[in-house]
């Protein structure tokens, strides 16, 4: 497994599909072979990246979910 953001192979699993990745911090969710990533902001919210990746960098299989 990789992230699609950093390329970095440093991913905990947090969650049922969620993933979160050290070295860029952002978390990632696994749907219908799907990721989507978001953006820990610093009152814990979530801010959605999705719309700076296309959606072959999305493909789970892609990035070896």
């Amino acid at each position: 497994m990789k992230c699609p953001n950093c390329g970095g192979k440093n991913l905990g699993k947090i969650g049922a599909n969620q993933y979160y990745c050290w070295q860029c911090f952002i978390e990632l969710t696994l749907s219908e072979g799907r990721l989507s990533l978001s953006q820990v902001e610093e009152d814990g919210t979530l801010t959605t990246l999705d719309d700076l990746f296309d959606e072959v960098e999305l493909k789970a299989e892609a990035n070896g979910f």
